[in-house]
This record gives structure tokens, sequence and C-alpha cells, in this order.
């Protein structure tokens, strides 16, 4: 799908990029609807994350362009080597005191156009939209000591399902503008910036095709599987986009500059195979696909 040139112009444009998204994520989600959590079946967890965009030089005397910060996860986590956005589950002894801060005068949540009329029409979604970012922000703290106070909330993205962890992911899209450099826990084993400028390019998308062993068939519904996912590669490092944060990275690239990836049916295949420490987090365990190069 073509983008307009004054889309791309977006990405040199941090300003206008970010009006740009508050403004989208309102119109497009309807804030009657915005928190509503999708049906995953059962009793599941609620968990937010963070989409965190800002901008970076990428090319030796280039310009600053947007761009997507993500997380690598670690050997020691589930999921070792994945893309994610930095975030967790809701911690009931903490984030509510965090929640009641943001919704103070001044804070990143406060200055969000959105807030106040959300506030008026809707206060139970306003208390659980606080409590999300609240969650979604102290995770980003203890994750990667992301500056709570340096960011600019852009609005909330529709929630996501995580079928294997029995998990609802609610994304929330952030700009980072007071932060160039974090440091990590043991939990992340690098920041990795994928500019929004490749995310638009159709030809940086594949399809994963995922090798399961009997034994974990009833968690991936098959023993193969083919997923969609994005490669970036920078610095003589390839990486693997996939899944839930694939979801939420490209609905708002849709949402955002009307992009939608290209159907998979002339896409490369990339694949890979899995056993038990990637879902148990025991140890690296995918091939060559999984972007750990």
């Amino acid at each position: 799908m073509n983008n307009p040139p004054a889309c791309l112009n977006l990405i040199y444009d941090p300003s206008a990029l970010q009006q740009r998204a508050i403004d989208r994520l309102a119109n497009r989600c309807g804030l009657e609807t915005l928190f509503r959590e999708e049906d995953c079946g059962g009793d599941v967890r609620t968990s937010s994350v963070l989409l965190l965009l800002g901008d970076r030089v990428f090319e030796p005397n280039g310009m600053a362009e947007a761009c997507i910060i993500l997380n690598k996860r670690s050997k020691e986590v589930k999921q070792p080597g994945d893309l994610c956005c930095p975030g967790g589950a809701i911690e009931a002894g903490v984030d509510p005191y965090f929640a009641k801060l943001l919704s103070l005068p001044g804070s990143t949540l406060s200055r969000w156009p959105c807030w106040s009329r959300l506030k008026h029409e809707s206060p139970g979604d306003a208390e659980f939209l606080s409590l999300l970012l609240a969650a979604g922000l102290r995770e980003g703290w203890e994750e990667m000591r992301l500056y709570p106070f340096g960011i600019r909330f852009l609005g909330p993205l529709p929630a996501q399902c995580l079928i294997l962890y029995r998990r609802v992911i609610h994304p929330m899209v952030a700009w980072v503008s007071r932060q160039k450099s974090y440091t990590l826990s043991w939990e992340v084993e690098r920041i990795v910036y994928i500019p929004v400028r490749a995310l638009l390019n159709p030809f940086h998308y594949a399809v994963f095709r995922l090798f399961v062993p009997p034994r974990l068939a009833w968690r991936f519904n098959g023993t193969t599987v083919d997923f969609p996912c994005f490669i970036h590669t920078h610095g003589g490092r390839a990486e693997l986009l996939w899944g839930a944060t694939y979801r939420i990275v490209t609905f708002f690239l849709e949402i955002v500059f009307g992009f939608k990836p290209p159907g998979p049916e002339r896409l490369p295949l990339v694949p890979a195979g899995l056993d038990e420490g990637y879902v148990n987090g025991n140890h690296r365990s995918m091939g060559s696909g999984s972007g750990k190069h």
C-alpha cells in the first residue's frame, strides 16, 4: 500500500507525527471502546505495554527520523530473543498509587488532549487507563530505566490477546523525548531501534514458519504454524518482529499512516524451530529464523 508523501514526511517531523498519532488514535478507536478487553477465552491476566516512539539518526550525516523502540528479551526469561514492548502485569500493591499521581495536573496523562473528556464521559475507563499507564511506566523503569516524566502519552491501542500465556495486553503509545540511553535489567538483552521508514517498506516483510515439537503442538494449534513478520537488519544484525508485538506495531502503522503489510501469498519464508525452553524461559531455544543473529 503506497503512502502519500505527506505521511512519509511525518517521520522527519516529530511534532506533526505526535499530533497525528493523538488525533488518529482517538478518532480511529473511539473513546467509548478504547479500553474494552478482547474475549481471550476464560480467565486471563491483564497486562500493559508501552509502544515507544522516538527519533534517532540511523545514517552518517543523516537526519533524525522517527523510530519504534523495542526491547530484545534476554536468555533468562520466557520467549528469549523476541522483540517486545516494555511492560507487564498490573501490580495491585503499587500501580494504583502511581495511577493517582498520573491523574494530577501537569502529569503526562493529564496533558493528553482526550483526558478531560474521558474523565467526564467515562470515569471508569479513565481510572482503568491511568492504572494501565502506571503499570507500563513502572515496568519501563524496571526493565530499561525509562524516565517516566520524559514521555508524551499519545493514546491507547485496542487490546491484544496473548493466547500462549493467557494474557490480554493493553498497548499504550508514547513518545520518548528526553532520554537517549537506557540501563537494562537482567530481562533485557539490548534495545532495538526500528526506523518507521523501514516499517513502511513492504519488502521488509516475510512469513515466519515455526516448526513445533509434537509435545508442544497443543499450545500452537499444530506442529507447523505460519506468522506474518517483519525483518529488521542493522549493524550486521538481523531481528525478527512477530507475534503480539508485530500486531501492535502494524496496527499502529495502519491507524497513523494507513499502511498495511503485504499479504502472505508471495512473501519469503523464514523457518525456525523451538522447544520447551522458549515457552518456559529455560534457555535460548529457537533456530536461526528467530531473530537472534
